[in-house]
């Protein structure tokens, strides 16, 4: 082979090389940003890219073979979702089996506060109606037999 001929060829492997570590960064990227939206089905409180369960791993292997067959990331989250449910989502969307997940924590925040405001006027009330000493100390005298 001539010098220009291998010089040629070394530049396109290297183009090819450079290309390929491309896609593997952009791939990396995208496997990153999709384990960090799903739910590890083992830890529950992790995302699959925090965790270190066997199933994690494989999940993040499956995901990686699907980013290399060209599914895009609607097409993986699908997926997971038609296999594992809702709930492999780390944030689930808000429907109507959902709505109560979303909307519960606050309804028993406003619920503990109207208990805590009802209770709170309701001593207040106990303690307005209750009668001057001057009234209970008659009563006492009467009710003993005294005069006041």
């Amino acid at each position: 082979m001539t010098a220009p001929l291998r010089a040629l060829v070394a530049g396109l492997a290297l183009v090819g090389g450079l290309a390929a570590a491309q896609d593997d960064g952009d791939a990396e990227k995208r496997l990153k940003g999709l384990a960090n939206e799903l739910r590890c089905l083992v830890c529950q409180n992790q995302t699959i890219g925090d965790s270190n369960a066997p199933l994690a791993n494989d999940l993040k292997r499956e995901i990686r073979t699907m980013i290399a067959t060209g599914k895009s990331d609607a097409d993986i989250r699908d997926y997971m979702v038609a296999r594992y449910g809702d709930f492999v989502l780390y944030r689930p969307p808000v429907t109507a089996a959902t709505a109560f997940l979303w909307v519960g924590p606050f309804l028993i925040a406003v619920a503990a506060l109207a208990v805590l405001a009802y209770r709170t006027r309701a001593r207040r009330r106990a303690e307005d109606d209750a009668l001057p000493e001057e009234d209970v100390r008659r009563a006492r005298d009467l009710i003993d037999g005294r005069s006041p």
